[in-house]
């Protein structure tokens, strides 16, 4: 793994995770120990409205998480129930926190390489709808990260799970003196609980 995403992380630890949010993370737990019990391949979907923040940051840090645990044969994907585009202070946040980020696209909705070890193939982030074809149709975990979405979406089509696992949407904000500070508190919010959720995995 990257060395600046290894002092990123250095701090974490399972008790700075609120009770309450163990609670919240205790089924996705669950979820993942009952597929690496059974030798399953392990895919998630992190959805939000828009596909633009907190859906990309929760799919970077939870493959990145699976990595550096050792969890082998897991992807992670993400989506909305819209395309719009990542925000570039999304790809500018994970930069800031070790990640070497390639934009390979440009235009409405860029595409961006996402890359967070040496011999790993980088992560794929551009906006798209949760069913797109660049994403599993069938057998995988949903994992829901704002209220919007997991309100109006009753039905995720393929999914084999649903995980509600909601995060205040860091666009609040958006053109304030705050917004690096906030995106930055929001990424490390994500990345601790995706430490959290794959420390307790058993290989």
């Amino acid at each position: 793994m990257n060395d600046n995403i290894l002092k990123t992380i250095g701090g974490f630890l399972a008790e700075n995770v609120p009770a309450e949010r163990k609670i919240c993370l205790q089924p996705l737990i669950a979820y993942l120990n009952e597929k690496v019990d059974n030798g399953e391949r392990i895919r998630l979907n992190f959805i939000c409205t828009h596909n633009s923040r907190r859906s990309h940051l929760s799919q970077v840090w939870a493959q990145t998480m699976a990595y550096h645990f050792g969890l082998k044969d897991l992807f992670c994907y993400s989506g909305g129930t819209e395309a719009t585009a990542m925000f570039p202070k999304v790809a500018e946040t994970l930069a800031s926190q070790g990640f070497e980020i390639l934009q390979l696209a440009e235009g409405s909705n860029p595409v961006y390489a996402v890359k967070y070890a040496l011999n790993e193939p980088p992560i794929m982030c551009f906006s798209k709808v949760y069913d797109n074809r660049f994403n599993p149709a069938s057998g995988f975990g949903a994992i829901m990260t704002c209220s919007n979405a997991d309100e109006g979406c009753p039905l995720v089509m393929g999914a084999e799970a649903r995980f509600s696992i909601k995060y205040e949407d860091p666009k609040i904000s958006d053109g304030t003196p705050e917004q690096t500070a906030v995106y930055r508190q929001r990424s490390l919010e994500i990345a601790r609980e995706m430490f959290y959720v794959f420390s307790q995995i058993k290989k």
